[in-house]
This record gives structure tokens, C-alpha cells and sequence, in this order.
């Protein structure tokens, strides 16, 4: 309960009437009367405004939230037997942006008034909107309480998966381009089976049927189609290295986006899609295929948050081989440093036995800016040698692990998703599962 400008303008007045009082006897009698009438409507005043009922909230809103998307947040507030002034604040989780709150309104005997306004949530995650919380006014505008109405409302925050929506009806080569893969196909040609059809100019030579040949007095050619129901698991980093900061998002965001769009083309491909999160929180999701996945993939991941701890991907090798036993093509996506090399190296290494690995290690979009920049003083100078000599080492280790004949990607956080679609559908071509 606290009073309004209203009260305290009067209270000013009031004692600026007593100091003129006891400088002026007359004005002792009304300044008395004046104090008194101002006591009486207080107290009259605050007693019905803490007689007033509390009205009724409901909050309508949806409970899965793209990151970075805002979206619309109603309040139907019910008004009460009288008509009475009110200031409406949600609860909405700290650090969102809001536009439309808080507001003013005139809540008319028995009527609903709704009031909408915009969310945009810029973490992932479980986030919680407690109470709705009004600021009535009291009848004479002297006082003004605050009230807590409403439930307190749970929602997740998911990756932003709607740009996937537009794959929809797009064959895995559209979709592909549409993220910034380049994969040359090679028509007819793959790992199963698909038809029969007449020769066409172009057709390799292994693909013409002879015997089918010569019963139709014309060249046949068999059609293959890539190889279905395998197996892609994508391994996420959720140590210390993937909490760089590039751009609006870390480098485990840019890790999730793009384990999302490869694993959708994945699930579109008739294959089966895994999760294995390690060296912060872990999280496993066995391979399932499937366009139902894709949900199953979002609530298992959505939470998901970088540790400040270092990952021991020796053992996250070691759990993966236990749960992943079916051969399968693993993309381990983190952020290598030369003092990782053995243990990434001895951790792949194991892992090939039985799969096809593939490592991405993600790069700072700064440290190809810091190149680019014009040297003019001894600082910029200073900065281009320790970064061109850091990428040098990071060249080495990378060029370590292809020395052992692991595929690696040396890629930034918006070639990601690109490189991982084209390096999948390249594994799917070749037969190399």
C-alpha cells in the first residue's frame, strides 16, 4: 500500500498551511479543519480500496518458444462490481524483451478487457512467468495497492526450428543448396536398388543391365538410390570451448542449430538420427527414425547449456562405443585446441573401428576479421602475429587428425550447417556406411 502523487501534494499543502498558521492565527482554524477532512477521506479511502476484490487473470500464450522469435502474450482481466483504474506488470522471465507493458487501463463494471503485448526470449530452456501483478488505485485516487493475480506458467524455449519448416517439400538436393551445401550428384548411381529404366546419355557404363539389354534390343540402365536406414548420431561439446561467444550466439547455439538441419535432412533420408551431448551436461537420444524424431530430438536438447569445465572426450569416446553399437556415422562437433589433440585423436580413433567419424571444429568469426584488418599501429600488428599464429597451431592439429585419415571441418558458426549437410549427403554417395 503506498499513496499516490495525489496524497502527497495534499500532505505538502497541508504542512506548508501550518507553518503559514503559526505565522497567522486566523489560519489555525482552517488549517485544523483542512487536516482533519484530509485524515477522514484517507482513511475512508484506503478502507475501500483494501475492500476491493482482486480481479481475475488469465494468461494465454503458447508453452514452446523459439529462441530469438518474439511472440504474442494475452491477459484477459475480469472486472469487478465497480469500475476501477489499474497498471498491469507480467512476470515475464527477467532479460526477455517486451514491448506493450506495462499499461493503463479502466476496468469497466463487469466487462473483460484484454490486454496483448510481445516476448522475445533470448535464452534457451525452461523459463517460468509467475504471477500477473496489478497496481489498483484507490476511489479517490489517494492510494494504490499492489496485487498479485493469476497462475505462475512454466514454457520452453527451443532452438528456433521454423526456417526448417520450408525443407518441407523440398527433395534432400534442394534442401541442401537452400542451406549452402554443394553436392555434385551423380545420376542413377548410389547404394540400393531403385528401377529399371531406358538408357540415358550420361549413364555410367557399370549401370547398363546387359542381360536386360538384349531381351529388349535396347540399352537398360539400373537406377540406385542412396542406401536408407542408417544410422547419423551428431555429438555435441558441452564443455568450456563451446561457450565462445561469435556473434548474437555462442558456439553451442550455432552447434544445435546445425545439428537440427543436418538431422532433419537425416530423418527426410529414411535414416535414424541419434544425440550424444558430453563433457558439460550429457544428455543421450538413441537413433530413431522418423519425422516424429525431430520432436523427441528438440525436448531432449532445448536446455541444453555449455559447462566452464574441460571435456574428456577419451571418455565420452569410451560411453558412446557402449551405447552406439551399430555402425553409424558420428559427427563430433567442438572446438579443437592443440593441447586437445591426443585425447580428441586416441577418443576418434576408437570410435573408427566400428563408425565413420567426422570432426567439425568450430572457429571464432573474429580471428578471420583480425586478419582481414588493415595494420596501422604496433597494437594491430601485435594482434595479426598472435592470431596468425594461434590459427597456424590450429592449422597443425587439424592437419594431425587428417594425417590419421579423419575427415575434419575447420568452419565457422555460419558455415556450419552447410558443411555438415554436404559432408553427410557426401558419406551417403560414396557407400562409405
Amino acid at each position: 500500500m503506498r499513496p499516490t502523487l495525489a496524497l502527497i501534494v495534499l500532505l505538502v499543502v497541508w504542512g506548508l498551511g501550518g507553518i503559514a498558521s503559526s505565522l497567522w492565527s486566523p489560519a489555525v482554524l482552517p488549517w485544523n479543519v483542512f487536516g482533519g477532512v484530509l485524515v477522514v477521506l484517507s482513511v475512508l479511502d484506503l478502507m475501500l480500496l483494501t475492500r476491493r476484490p482482486t480481479p481475475d487473470v488469465a494468461r494465454t500464450m503458447s508453452e514452446a518458444w523459439p529462441i530469438g522469435i518474439a511472440r504474442h502474450v494475452w491477459l484477459q482481466i475480469e472486472g469487478g462490481p465497480q469500475a476501477q483504474h489499474i497498471e498491469v506488470f507480467d512476470l515475464h522471465p527477467p532479460g526477455w524483451r517486451v514491448e506493450g507493458l506495462p499499461r493503463r487501463l479502466r476496468l469497466a463494471p463487469g466487462t473483460v478487457s484484454r490486454v496483448d503485448y510481445t516476448l522475445q526470449p533470448d535464452v534457451r530452456g525452461a523459463a517460468v512467468f509467475e504471477r500477473v501483478q496489478l497496481r489498483l488505485r484507490s476511489p479517490l485516487g489517494l492510494w494504490r495497492q499492489r496485487r498479485d493475480a493469476g497462475t505462475r506458467q512454466q514454457v520452453r524455449v527451443f532452438p528456433n526450428f521454423a526456417p526448417l519448416t520450408r525443407f518441407a517439400l523440398l527433395s534432400a538436393d534442394r534442401a541442401s543448396r537452400l542451406v549452402g551445401a554443394h553436392i555434385k550428384r551423380r545420376r542413377g548411381e548410389g547404394t540400393d536398388f531403385h528401377q529399371m529404366r531406358e538408357y540415358r546419355v550420361g549413364d555410367s557404363l557399370r549401370q547398363i543391365d546387359w542381360k536386360a539389354s538384349s531381351r529388349s534390343r535396347k540399352l537398360i540402365s539400373r537406377e540406385y538410390q542412396d542406401e536408407k536406414n542408417q544410422q547419423l548420431v551428431v555429438v555435441l561439446d558441452t564443455g568450456r570451448r563451446m561457450l565462445a561467444q561469435d556473434g548474437a550466439l555462442s558456439h553451442f547455439d550455432h552447434a544445435l542449430d546445425a545439428a537440427l538441419v543436418v538431422s532433419y535432412l537425416a530423418l527426410r533420408q529414411g535414416d535414424a538420427v541419434g544425440l550424444f551431448a558430453t563433457g558439460g551436461e550429457s544428455r543421450w537420444m538413441a537413433p530413431q527414425r522418423g519425422m516424429g524424431a525431430v520432436d523427441t530430438l528438440l525436448r531432449v536438447s532445448h536446455d541444453l547449456q555449455p559447462q566452464p569445465v574441460a571435456t574428456d572426450y577419451l571418455a565420452a569416446a569410451t560411453e558412446l562405443s557402449l551405447r552406439q553399437r551399430r555402425r553409424g556415422l558420428l559427427m563430433l562437433v567442438t572446438n579443437l585446441r592443440d593441447e586437445d589433440i591426443e585425447d580428441v585423436l586416441a577418443a576418434v580413433r576408437m570410435l573408427q573401428k566400428r563408425h565413420v567419424v567426422i570432426v567439425a571444429s568450430l572457429r571464432e568469426r573474429a580471428l578471420d576479421e583480425v586478419l582481414s584488418t588493415e595494420v596501422r599501429e604496433h597494437q594491430d600488428a601485435v594482434h595479426a602475429g598472435a592470431t596468425a599464429r594461434y590459427l597456424a597451431q590450429r592449422k597443425a592439429a587439424h592437419d594431425a587428425l587428417r594425417n590419421h585419415r579423419i575427415a575434419v571441418l575447420d568452419v565457422t558458426g555460419e558455415e556450419l550447417p552447410s558443411a555438415l549437410v554436404e559432408r553427410y549427403l557426401a558419406v551417403k554417395r560414396d557407400g562409405l556406411l
